[in-house]
């Protein structure tokens, strides 16, 4: 399971799902979009007793929470849902189950921007089927 992908997929709706029962929830859909919701709501259904049970995992969530953007708040998060996670490996599993349906489906068009070594950009539209990307 790619912990980092896990850490960046929770982390703008880490200070809505902490929240959870408060009013301001109720824009987390239109902020992020209904979809990422939905799917984050799940994977921290099952994520949360683990966290609230490790101090080190909860401070980091909160500390996540107060500032998604922050890189080195990730990386502590990152740490600690690696332990979790490997430590449950079937909770590792699910939770990925989880993340991979919130990806793309098969067939469905993507777009890839990347910047190549001169500094010239790169552009590409695809499908991706099963595995395999096609251009």
């Amino acid at each position: 399971m790619d912990i980092a992908l896990l850490v960046k997929f929770l982390a703008p709706c880490l200070p809505f799902l902490l929240k959870v029962g408060n009013k301001a929830v109720e824009g987390a859909s239109e902020k992020v979009g209904e979809d990422v919701w939905n799917k984050a709501k799940a994977i921290w259904a099952k994520l949360h007793p683990k966290v609230e049970a490790k101090e080190a995992a909860k401070e980091a969530a909160t500390d996540v929470a107060a500032k998604p953007e922050d890189e080195d708040l990730q990386a502590s998060l990152r740490v600690q849902l690696k332990k979790i996670l490997d430590a449950d490996t079937a909770l590792a599993e699910e939770i990925a189950q989880i993340l991979q349906a919130s990806t793309n489906q098969a067939g469905d068009n993507i777009q890839v921007s990347a910047n190549a070594h001169d500094q010239s950009k790169v552009n590409q539209v695809g499908k991706i089927d099963a595995n395999q990307v096609s251009f």
